[in-house]
């Protein structure tokens, strides 16, 4: 057994941390008697941890957290999930009426959605994808607004300064957006730095936000953050999403469709 005063507050958090990662979860009393701290020292490093997103805190101890991959090009991930995502797309643009103004964001989901979209009359689609861009060119009773910007090729999207600058002049009925995570604790998270305030610009411009995304994306965190959970009012996903995250999400209000 060790003693606290044996090592330094970081070596005990980081003992501590790979031994979340090896069970899943701690609580405050394992920690006390494994590393010979009280109470408050115990929480303090938990929280330490928690504050760094190294694990989620939770009442009584401390659970791991599940740390999203770097994710594929936009291209490669098609496959993923495919049927889920296509049920995923079809359900989102079930919520769309015509003649709506609609943001679609960029990925594989979403892309899912435009293609559902092609039986709606006078809609305006408003977009940073050139996916969807391509999905929905052809249609003539469509009006198209495509943002400008850097483009990022593995996503085949646009972001940056000019594409927020256009997402500052405009507004949206709805807002359909993928994400790389989504956790309760660390709310939305992608794994592109770079990214991040193209996608706060985004969350803005809607009435409704709704988020749609693969069950494999509940329940993770991904490197840079987005927003708090407070700023989907829909999540969209496979009936596959654990039963758990989804009373969860429930209980913080957010509207939850399962496909």
């Amino acid at each position: 057994m060790l003693r606290e005063s044996s090592i330094s507050n970081a070596e005990r958090q980081q003992q501590i941390l790979r031994l979340t990662e090896q069970r899943g979860r701690v609580s405050v009393n394992e920690v006390c008697e494994l590393f010979s701290v009280s109470l408050a020292t115990a929480r303090r490093d938990l929280e330490a941890l928690a504050e760094q997103g190294l694990v989620q805190r939770v009442h009584g101890g401390a659970i791991a957290v599940h740390k999203s991959p770097p994710e594929a090009p936009v291209l490669q991930r098609g496959a993923e999930n495919a049927e889920e995502k296509q049920r995923i797309g079809w359900r989102a643009a079930e919520t769309v009426s015509d003649g709506e103004t609609i943001f679609l964001g960029s990925g594989t989901t979403v892309l899912e959605v435009a293609r559902n979209l092609r039986d709606r009359e006078r809609l305006t689609v408003i977009t940073n994808s050139l996916l969807v861009v391509n999905a929905l060119a052809d249609k003539t009773d469509l009006t198209l607004v495509c943002l400008g910007g850097l483009f990022r090729a593995t996503e085949m999207s646009f972001i940056g300064h000019l594409a927020e600058q256009t997402l500052a002049d405009v507004r949206a009925d709805k807002v359909f957006i993928g994400i790389r995570a989504l956790d309760l604790e660390h709310g939305l998270t992608n794994d592109f730095l770079p990214e991040t305030m193209t996608d706060r610009a985004i969350l803005h411009i809607g009435r409704d936000v709704t988020v749609v995304a693969d069950h494999s994306k509940c329940g993770s965190v991904s490197a840079a953050f987005v927003a708090p959970l407070s700023a989907v009012h829909t999540l969209i996903t496979g009936v596959e999403v654990d039963p758990e995250f989804a009373a969860a999400l429930v209980a913080r209000g957010i509207n939850l469709l399962t496909v």
